[in-house]
């Protein structure tokens, strides 16, 4: 994210649980106890003679930096945080497999993190014991460039994907997000997308294999697992269903050179009108063009002592500058683009620059798209919702007003159209395709620890999603799954019964949740594989 821009274009992860009497300090004796069952249960079960170095208890000395460093919200790495019994590290295949089998026979909840992103912690916090299975060691990356794929495990990070792909090839790429941190796990799992998805679609729109292993400890692919839990598995949301190994990717084509911009204009010069005029032009123009739209409240330097909002248009373009400031001319006359606002440059150097121009401007070279950036993280909240007719002018104007007295809470919104119109709804189980003109990420970000900034700012969140009410889908007001949001349901910490599921279920997947939940009755039917917000099983079954 550009340093001067505190509306974040890139993931990090994120209420406090109550601390469960379970945790305590004190309960040292039963946690070694499970570490001493749990390996010899893995040593029974695997032959490597190495497995007990991938299993860390809570009096292993590495255990809070392995903790730590996948945390990417500082609202989930405090004291008071509850924490895992044992934090599993697989490094191969049947590291996974082993720790399935295990963690059923001695009855222990997984959680599975690759890259810690989740809004919510969900992949590494829980309410009842529970234990890590943590594959940030499981990053093998192929690129096969004459065949135009790319074989990935889930515990690589899309930077890794980028670089390796750019090792190959100067012109392919592969759709997915803008931050080179996020694990493809948990990315891919829920849908995936970045500047290219109305040319591309979504990641889960080019992924032609996949291996997961199941709740028998199988570990199967496409074929081997059948077309209904490979559906489910592309977009149906992160742990649902087993712990997907990995996926083969279809490469996309890229030009030699795209450009990207960044304008910004205040309600003084006349930002209001420009986003009417962005509702028109940024889900209907040319699919190779992406252009996300940042709304913040900011202090306006023409009135001194008085708050506005800063309206930045960021964009990429799958072509030249003169081509897009063509386009544009036309199609957007108020953002007023000249090429002297372009920049050229490589897509790879592209994932650079929209992921943090300040780094890019200092010459950040591919290579920094390697750095996981570990056990860095600002305390934030993320909600969502889709908009499916543009909001008026006069409906802007009242908007701006609630941000402004809010105070900090801003908006992300990303354009849909060309690709993403083209796709059924129920390709897979991401659902919002044709119909929706954008996507508004609700977004906010602070550094003040004190329990009552937390609360202050989740209200803020709270309070302007409610005011959205009427500009947003309805029937229902949907939301997307990797903007994790657990003010959507009961929030029964993982009790994860049917009546819940249907609450977020029908918001993140729409007509595609009753698919979803056969599917995981099939597969799964005393529902192992479960979280906060997973697929339920159908009443009675498990």
């Amino acid at each position: 994210m550009a340093k001067s821009n505190p509306i974040s274009l890139c993931y990090f992860s994120i209420p406090f649980f109550v601390l469960s009497v379970f945790f305590s300090a004190s309960l040292a004796a039963p946690t070694e106890s499970l570490y001493t069952t749990f390996l010899h249960c893995l040593t029974q079960n695997n032959t490597d003679p190495t497995i007990s170095n991938i299993v860390f208890s809570q009096t292993n000395t590495s255990f809070s930096i392995v903790l730590k460093n996948y945390i990417r919200n500082a609202r989930f790495n405090t004291t008071s945080t509850t924490k895992p019994l044992l934090i599993v590290t697989p490094k191969q295949p049947s590291h996974v497999q082993s720790t399935v089998i295990c963690a059923k026979q001695v009855n222990i909840q997984i959680k599975i993190r690759s890259g810690g992103h989740d809004y919510e912690g969900i992949s590494y916090v829980n309410q009842s014991p529970f234990i890590i299975l943590d594959m940030f060691n499981l990053r093998t990356i192929n690129v096969d460039i004459k065949n135009e794929v790319a074989y990935v495990q889930g515990g690589a990070t899309l930077g890794e994907v980028y670089y390796r792909i750019y090792e190959k090839s100067k012109v392919h790429g592969f759709p997915a997000g803008v931050c080179p941190t996020v694990g493809v796990g948990g990315h891919f799992s829920g849908g995936g997308y970045g500047t290219m998805l109305r040319k591309y679609g979504l990641s889960v729109d080019n992924i032609i294999d996949a291996e997961i292993v199941d709740v028998k400890g199988r570990l199967l692919n496409r074929k081997s697992m059948g077309e209904d839990l490979f559906w489910a598995i592309l977009g149906g949301g992160g742990a649902s269903f087993g712990v997907v190994l990995s996926y083969t990717v279809k490469l996309v084509a890229v030009p030699e050179t795209v450009t990207v911009f960044r304008i910004e204009k205040t309600l003084e010069q006349n930002a209001t009108d420009l986003v009417v005029q962005w509702q028109q032009v940024a889900p209907t123009t040319d699919n190779r063009l992406f252009m996300r739209l940042l709304l913040q409240p900011i202090t306006s330097k023409v009135v001194k002592g008085t708050k506005t909002i800063r309206a930045s248009v960021v964009a990429m373009f799958l072509g030249r500058a003169e081509e897009l400031v063509g386009i544009l001319g036309k199609q957007f006359p108020l953002l007023g683009l000249k090429k002297t606002d372009c920049i050229e440059l490589s897509w790879i150097n592209s994932v650079i620059w929209y992921n943090d121009a300040d780094d890019f401007n200092k010459g950040a070279k591919p290579e920094s798209l390697l750095d996981r950036n570990l056990n860095s993280a600002a305390f934030g909240k993320r909600k969502s919702d889709y908009v499916q007719k543009a909001i008026s002018k006069d409906d802007l104007e009242g908007i701006w007003k609630k941000m402004i007295e809010l105070g900090k809470v801003g908006f992300v919104f990303n354009p849909y159209g060309g690709k993403m119109a083209e796709i059924p709804a129920d390709a897979t189980p991401f659902p919002h395709r044709a119909g929706n003109l954008f996507k508004i990420q609700f977004s906010v970000n602070w550094n003040d620890p004190a329990p009552n900034a937390t609360v202050g700012f989740l209200n803020q969140a709270k309070v302007l999603y409610s005011y959205m009410t009427p500009y947003v889908s309805k029937n229902p007001r949907s939301a997307y799954i990797n903007y994790r949001d657990l003010d959507i349901g009961i929030n029964s910490f993982g009790k994860n019964s049917y009546e819940e599921g249907e609450v977020y279920g029908t918001k993140y997947f729409n007509n595609n949740f009753d698919r979803l939940v056969k599917i995981k009755t099939a597969v799964d039917p005393d529902n192992f594989f479960r979280n906060e917000q997973s697929i339920p099983v159908l009443p009675g079954k498990a």
